[in-house]
């Protein structure tokens, strides 16, 4: 499996896609009657039920979570598809999951959430978005303990529990996850800045326990920016595109208020939003740093903190990525297969290769694994 050449390939970012009953099962036996759930509506469509609510942005196109190598428009046709139908087996179950990898040639993996990028911003109960964050976690510590030495558990954390936050935290680090997936978006956190005096311990707990944290795209029913939405097909390309723009604005946001400078052992990663922006946004915001540093706690350059703390995450399809690494430094990006969503698909560890065959062997293993396993401190052996 090792290639000898370009030694580990760490799949930053992969997904599962969760069992339908994984909160039924795994939820604390007060909120199972609020569990997250699929049901049917008087269409016949399948339904995403959040709190006994659903989604509607994804009412009978919930095979479309998946997807991988299917055709788009039947996906995003209402009822057309089950959210089964959008499932590979890899998806869902570890075996098979490491036969994909095997496949793919992809080494390790950590892994994210599907369902939930999506249930934070209907859920308000703090209690609740505690319980269905620790009835995944539960779920996906037990899914990646088929091999503990290849899958690699990201937990998920909700901020409006800031409590519960710290934790589920801990407890998660216990039960082997190496890093927390936050939702970028203020909803999530019940419109606190990340600032906010309730958070602090949170902070504190995983720059102490070196649990890296992760923004990852999202989707709502309303988006931050739903004031330029209209409701018709023309739009889904400006949507699909925008999910990134919230994983931008919560890393600016962490720059802006200081949480490096704060917090000078956490460590951030910044997913899903591709990486080929990153040079460009450092020089903005360092240029914008220069008259603005009198009203700033910041120390350093904005870009300074980046280097000390952070790692951005390139897709297999960008094509400046080489560039942007020769620019940017080798030590600061991995990158993600996104399986098993609509928008990835197979072959893509190869694509990377070939993205970056112009730098550097020393530089390529860096991006392909070295950096992923030594930000997350991955125990992995030569």
């Amino acid at each position: 499996m090792l290639n000898e050449k370009f030694g580990l390939s760490v799949d930053a970012d992969g997904h599962i896609l969760e069992p339908a009953d994984t909160w039924i099962k795994y939820i604390d036996p007060q909120y199972r009657d609020r569990a997250i759930r699929i049901d049917l509506d008087e269409k016949g469509w399948e339904v995403l039920m959040i709190d006994n609510k659903p989604a509607e942005v994804v009412r009978g196109t919930l095979g479309a979570l998946g997807g991988v190598g299917m055709d788009a428009a039947e996906l995003f046709t209402p009822g057309k598809k089950t959210y089964m139908d959008g499932c590979p087996p890899g998806s869902y179950d570890p075996k098979a999951r490491l036969k994909v990898m095997d496949e793919e040639g992809i080494d390790l993996a950590l892994l994210y959430p599907t369902i939930g990028i999506f249930w934070e911003g209907w859920v308000q109960d703090p209690k609740l978005a505690t319980a269905y964050c620790r009835a995944y976690n539960r779920w996906l510590v037990d899914f990646c303990s088929h091999d503990k030495k290849r899958l690699f558990p990201i937990a998920h954390i909700s901020l409006i529990d800031p409590e519960g936050a710290v934790e589920e935290t801990i407890r998660a680090k216990k039960e082997g996850c190496v890093g927390i997936y936050l939702s970028p978006d203020m909803v999530a956190r019940g419109w606190k800045h990340f600032d906010d005096p309730a958070f602090v311990r949170f902070w504190n707990t995983v720059q102490d326990l070196e649990m890296p944290v992760g923004f990852h795209v999202i989707v709502r029913d309303e988006p931050s920016w739903k004031e330029w939405v209209r409701k018709d097909d023309d739009f889904g390309l400006f949507s699909f595109t925008f999910l990134a723009m919230d994983v931008m604005a919560a890393f600016t946001q962490m720059m802006s208020l200081s949480m490096f400078e704060k917090y000078p052992r956490m460590k951030c990663t910044v997913l899903e939003s591709g990486a080929n922006w990153i040079s460009a946004w450092l020089d903005r915001m360092d240029h914008k740093y220069i008259p603005m540093r009198s009203r700033s706690q910041l120390k350093m350059k904005p870009s300074e903190y980046f280097y000390r703390q952070c790692v951005v995450s390139a897709d297999p399809d960008e094509t400046m990525t080489a560039e942007v690494v020769k620019h940017i430094g080798a030590d600061y990006f991995v990158w993600a297969s996104d399986y098993p969503h609509i928008d990835s698909s197979l072959g893509v560890a190869q694509e990377i290769r070939e993205r970056l065959a112009s730098l550097p062997v020393a530089s390529q293993r860096k991006v392909f694994g070295e950096n992923a396993v030594r930000f997350y401190k991955l125990p992995v052996g030569h």
